[in-house]
């Protein structure tokens, strides 16, 4: 759908131009957002890698174990039925720590691995309840799954290092300014998507 709306927004940028007369002007824009683009996409893949690295190096140094220990607490209050020991809960883990230092890139393949574990999970429960619960109708997301999407979407995030990198590419004189903020709104977030959670959790078990 979006590459649709976008189509229409550039063809209908082009048709206008045409009409305009501005067709050296779209030409000349087109070139220099494409270099833009390339320039942009170089300085974020070098900020990726250095930050996907530590992910990689945090996890294999078992610092993401000892996270994943420390925060169970929260990760049982907001999965009740997610058993302990499964394998979502490191994934669940490891995507909620990258959120939180504001690497998105870095989160994204555990979470993907973290759904993927849940739809495992969801196969299990079709043989017999797992965590108290049984699964859910084909095509419908379970409890864990709506969750744990909603968590990532409304992530606490203490440093925005995607915001910071692009606000340094495009010239920012205080490229950090947007840590306080940042932190504010995405706090607020976090706990209207908590609430959110256990009103719902609790209304389905109802």
């Amino acid at each position: 759908m979006l590459n649709y709306l976008w189509g229409a927004m550039l063809l209908l940028g082009i048709v206008y131009g045409a009409f305009n007369g501005r067709l050296p002007e779209i030409t000349s824009a087109a070139i220099d957002s494409a270099k833009e683009a390339v320039t942009l996409c170089i300085t974020m893949t070098g900020v990726m890698s250095l930050w996907v690295g530590l992910m990689e190096i945090a996890q294999k140094s078992g610092v993401i174990g000892r996270a994943t220990k420390k925060i169970q607490p929260f990760i049982s209050f907001m999965f009740p039925g997610l058993p302990k020991g499964h394998k979502a809960r490191e994934y669940i883990t490891a995507n909620i720590i990258a959120n939180v230092f504001g690497l998105g890139w870095a989160a994204t393949p555990a979470g993907l691995k973290a759904m993927e574990s849940l739809k495992d999970l969801e196969e299990e429960r079709k043989t017999h309840p797992v965590g108290g619960r049984k699964a859910v109708p084909k095509g419908v997301a379970s409890n864990e799954m709506c969750t744990f999407l909603i968590l990532n979407i409304s992530s606490l995030q203490l440093i925005s290092v995607s915001i910071i990198a692009y606000r340094s590419q495009y010239g920012s004189v205080n490229p950090a300014a947007v840590i306080a903020p940042s932190l504010a709104a995405t706090l607020l977030s976090t706990i209207a998507a908590v609430v959110f959670c256990k009103m719902m959790d609790g209304r389905r078990r109802t």
